[in-house]
């Protein structure tokens, strides 16, 4: 904004708090990531609970006298400049706000307000609201239905587009794409149903990141319509760029304020971003023409162009200059700027890490396809690297399998520092992107309808069963880990199947009827689309729940949990522990105070990583490993 570049950092040294910061390479004092904070405080923590999982929790205006935040212990929007709450202070933090966008004067913000004035999920309401930033007051504009997000207003100030969906439907099931009136006629409906359909409302079209043109005025969305998430245009018919892969990031819906795509401030044109064979690459067309498809469509992706092999959240700036966030096996998180006329090689700005490794200690991977249940399914294979130390066995190294969250997610192949720890001490390890993973088309994203605890589990035993039969792991030390949804898949693929000797849960999930019963709004219907409808399907539910199968669990399972999760209560890794405990299997609980769903800092990430390590070390018999903590696992020490 006003030519100074912006991003938001997560400190986990910090208590795991947010903190936006500004580009300032010149100033004396700089952080290591060449910039400056500009929080008010050293306790402000920008972010918002909106959905809980939160996402644009920052608005930003002409300049910095214009940028305002949520601050996430009150959960009240406030100004940067100095930290006051321009909302209602309200108890309990009963309002939300998120996804937010300022008027062209300054005088208006236009955000998602989720109220927890009654707590329980079914009564959170949430609607598209104005706030006068002068006072703080508030005018409901879309009400009605059960969630809303991405609010966006035209160039000229007079419409106001947003999405929206009901329950069962998640935002990649069925949405809908509305405009309303915002030019200050006190007729206009708040009611959505009063509001123009513009797409979908079919109840089997997601429609998601509306994005007006701000030369033409003419509206732009992301729709899955014709298999992928491909762009379109209002008042065009097919996709602008039609494409079998998909716009839109590699997991949208799950957070607010995701843009796949952005429009150039020097020439109007649009600069997308989508994923093929694992690697990112840039699309750049001349949208000039409204009742035309893109043309003069070129592609950017590679060394060859100068850009890292995964970035997104692409932000233009002029002068055809190009901002994201990238990174590759080797390189962390990192704030690019890039040059679409020179294509030199991007500059890192700021890197999330000021860690560097040797090509010896990184190990890269290499995109796997593989044969399984419904076809095939993809992961990421890495194989263990460690340059300073020798591998003294002929055997396969033992693999860990890793599922990840969501369960409508994706992995990546960017640097992450939780697989290299892996990896440099010795194991291989699969990253799954199973049935049911995003990035690779709505029939591949769907394959998980009514099949949770199905599909999954096929695709992360037959990764690991294909690997063995390559020659790439051993198969009598094969074990698994994941986080929330990939922790129910975890737990899942120890209790169904006999395939892995151990395996680790992070806030994953063990009771799926609890789990029906006892979550958030945003989610409290998702299980409808995965499993089946409760309690109208609970012997369902009950035959897929771990905990309802102990009998068949043979294997030691360790469970990290954070006490403060509102979206995988802690309930759940206690009632699997005790189930383990009264069979005797050997299994360990650690739980995380201050921690929700997903550990944010620095020590417990750290401590439940080291105890994951030592206690595959206890199962497999490994003595002395290196830095190794003590751990007391039950019914084994």
């Amino acid at each position: 904004t006003n030519g100074q570049i912006y991003w938001l950092e997560g400190r986990p040294q910090e208590a795991g708090r947010n903190v936006l910061c500004r580009y300032a390479p010149d100033d004396a004092n700089k952080s290591e990531r060449n910039g400056i904070d500009v929080s008010p405080s050293k306790e402000s923590n920008a972010r918002t609970r909106v959905h809980e999982y939160g996402g644009g929790a920052v608005i930003f205006g002409k300049d910095e006298n214009e940028i305002f935040y949520s601050e996430f212990m009150s959960q009240r929007l406030c100004k940067l400049q100095d930290g006051t709450p321009i909302t209602a202070d309200c108890e309990n933090c009963q309002f939300r706000y998120a996804d937010g966008v300022l008027s062209e004067d300054g005088s208006t913000i236009y955000c998602i307000r989720e109220d927890h004035a009654n707590p329980n999920p079914k009564d959170v309401v949430n609607e598209v609201v104005a706030i006068t930033v002068k006072d703080g007051s508030v005018e409901v504009l879309a009400t009605g239905n059960d969630f809303y997000a991405h609010p966006r207003v035209s160039p000229d100030g007079t419409k106001l587009a947003y999405v929206t969906w009901n329950h069962p439907n998640m935002p990649w099931d069925a949405t809908e794409l509305r405009v309303s009136n915002i030019n200050g006629d006190e007729s206009s409906s708040s009611s959505t149903s009063d509001h123009e359909l513009i797409a979908g409302g079919d109840g089997d079209t997601s429609i998601i990141q509306p994005t007006w043109h701000p030369d033409t005025g003419d509206l732009y969305y992301i729709s899955d319509k014709s298999g992928y998430y491909n762009l379109y245009r209002s008042g065009y018919e097919p996709s602008i760029l039609p494409m079998d892969y998909d716009f839109g990031g590699s997991a949208p819906g799950w957070s607010l304020g995701q843009q796949g795509y952005a429009f150039l401030p020097d020439d109007g044109r649009l600069a997308a971003q989508y994923s093929k064979d694992g690697n990112s690459v840039l699309l750049v067309a001349d949208v000039s023409k409204s009742d035309a498809a893109a043309t003069n469509v070129v592609e950017y992706g590679g060394e060859k162009d100068g850009l890292p092999m995964m970035f997104g959240g692409v932000v233009p700036g002029s002068n055809n200059d190009l901002y994201f966030i990238g990174g590759s096996p080797s390189t962390p998180s990192s704030v690019y700027k890039w040059n679409l006329e020179s294509k030199a090689p991007a500059t890192i700005l700021a890197c999330s890490s000021n860690l560097s490794f040797s090509d010896e200690l990184i190990s890269v991977p290499k995109q796997v396809e593989f044969p399984t249940t419904l076809g095939t399914a993809f992961g990421y294979y890495y194989a263990p690297k460690n340059g300073e130390y020798q591998c003294t066995t002929d055997k396969a190294p033992p693999l860990l399998v890793k599922a990840h969250g969501g369960p409508t997610a994706c992995t990546g192949a960017s640097f992450n520092a939780g697989i290299q720890y892996w990896t440099s001490r010795g194991y291989a390890v699969l990253d799954v992107d199973y049935g049911g993973s995003t990035g690779y088309g709505r029939d591949y994203r769907r394959r998980l309808r009514k099949s949770w605890g199905i599909v999954d589990i096929d695709d992360v035993c037959n990764g690991a069963q294909y690997l063995v039969k390559e020659g790439l792991a051993d198969g009598n030390r094969l074990c698994i880990d994941g986080g929330s949804a990939g922790g129910y898949t975890t737990l899942g693929a120890l209790a169904f199947r006999d395939v892995f000797k151990a395996g680790t849960s992070l806030y994953g999930i063990g009771d799926l009827t609890a789990l029906a019963g006892d979550t958030h709004k945003f989610e409290s219907r998702y299980l409808d689309g995965l499993v089946g409808q409760y309690p109208e399907e609970e012997a369902v539910y009950k035959k897929r729940s771990p905990i309802e199968s102990v009998d068949t669990l043979s294997c030691p399972i360790l469970l990290l949990q954070g006490v403060e999760d509102k979206v995988v209560p802690p309930n759940q890794a206690e009632m699997m522990h005790e189930a383990l405990l009264k069979k005797g299997i050997p299994t360990c609980l650690k739980l995380y105070e201050g921690e929700q769903h997903g550990f944010r800092k620095a020590e417990n990430i750290e401590d439940a990583l080291d105890s994951e390590l030592a206690f595959y070390g206890k199962v497999f018999g490994i003595e002395e490993i290196p830095g190794a903590v003590a751990l007391k696992v039950d019914n084994m020490d």
